[in-house]
């Protein structure tokens, strides 16, 4: 602790808070008790008043850690309802991904079950062929085969425009239902 200046109550907490939303990776209780100039338990007292405050703060083994990647970008959301082939699956999802949209899940409306979902969760062409992969590695059905092709999708994207441009190039592909 040396020569530097103890950092006082409520200016420490603040300083704290600011140095953890501004840290891409987490700063251990030793690190923040060096640059406050107290001791790790202050620090450990400060975080559990931050926390108290409902700051999103997590302890990892590495250190603490603010959750604010997620929160801070605005995501928007939308569900849409297609109907094609199961082979014009890859079609639909690379269409959408190659708009920079997520495709969160796939869901129907089943007649004896009702509403059955299924987690999708692709973002790129990647993730998209792994996707198919899977389905055809384990001789699994799309959903959309027990509803004649009709099914939904709840996609993802952090803006408005990518999902309706998504949405137009669906439309212009005949893979949406009006």
């Amino acid at each position: 602790m040396g020569d530097k200046r103890k950092i006082q109550g409520n200016n420490r907490k603040e300083q704290i808070l600011t140095w953890l939303k501004e840290s891409k990776k987490p700063i251990t209780g030793a690190e923040l008790a060096d640059r406050t100039n107290v001791s790790r338990q202050v620090i450990v007292q400060d975080i559990s008043l931050l926390k108290a405050r409902k700051e999103p703060i997590i302890a990892t083994s590495n250190g603490y850690l603010y959750l604010q990647a997620e929160q801070e970008q605005k995501m928007f959301e939308r569900v849409i309802a297609c109907i094609h082939t199961p082979e014009q699956t890859v079609e639909e999802l690379y269409i959408i991904v190659d708009h920079g949209v997520t495709v969160k899940n796939v869901f129907i409306e089943h007649p004896v079950y009702g509403d059955l979902t299924a987690s999708v969760m692709v973002s790129n062409r990647r993730e998209v062929d792994q996707f198919i992969n899977k389905i055809n590695e384990t001789n699994s059905p799309y959903l959309l085969q027990l509803t004649g092709g009709i099914h939904l999708h709840t996609l993802e994207s952090d803006s408005e425009e990518k999902l309706a441009l998504a949405y137009q190039s669906l439309q212009e592909a005949s893979f949406i239902i009006e």
